[in-house]
């Protein structure tokens, strides 16, 4: 995969503008040849009118959509298909409905991977919101389920969500998955060959 490919990967997952020398390092090329890199990349976009933009702002670089297909992508964000939610944002929302108030982090942890993607859609989808903060070390915020999301369930409150219980394995079968997983539990294979 050649500079370029690498970059423009890296800034189409980027959420928030990441500067050159952060680029840069990641590549493990020189930032004079990444920031050459870049600007090559921003009047490429530019030439050959398309539908993305690359530019510096906030002291790093992001891919923003071309300003002239703004009508485009205000329709298509009213249009039912783009209302759907992908199965990170329903896994994301199962986790806050039966966990509020609950943080990013302890959200990213119950799923295993990092959550704030999904957490900014549901947000700007009116489905949960920052509801506080938690005590501790950097205050990290709370999120919580609003009314939007009790009206588009179509139940009256979160008391009428279905038990979790009916979905979760039995102890002794969640005991049984995890034993591999637990450093104090584990098989050190290396014992069992000197046997």
């Amino acid at each position: 995969m050649n500079n370029r490919s690498i970059l423009e990967a890296i800034l189409f997952v980027a959420e928030r503008p990441v500067p050159a020398s952060e680029l840069a390092e990641v590549t493990e090329r020189p930032r004079a040849e990444v920031e050459a890199e870049l600007a090559a990349m921003a009047a490429d976009y530019e030439a050959r009118e398309a539908g993305i933009v690359l530019k510096e702002v906030g002291g790093g670089w992001r891919l923003f959509s071309h300003p002239q297909a703004r009508p485009y992508l205000e329709q298509f964000a009213a249009s039912p298909a783009a209302t759907r939610l992908s199965q990170a944002a329903l896994e994301t929302l199962s986790v806050v409905a039966y966990r509020q108030p609950v943080t990013r982090g302890q959200v990213s942890e119950i799923r295993g991977v990092d959550s704030e993607r999904s957490l900014h859609t549901l947000e700007r989808l009116g489905l949960v919101s920052e509801i506080g903060t938690a005590p501790g070390p950097g205050s990290p915020i709370l999120y919580g389920t609003t009314e939007t999301f009790v009206e588009k369930l179509g139940v009256n409150g979160l008391d009428e969500l279905p038990p979790l219980a009916d979905h979760v394995p039995p102890p002794q079968v969640v005991e049984a998955l995890e034993r591999p997983f637990r450093p104090d539990t584990a098989i050190d294979l290396r014992d069992e060959e000197d046997s």
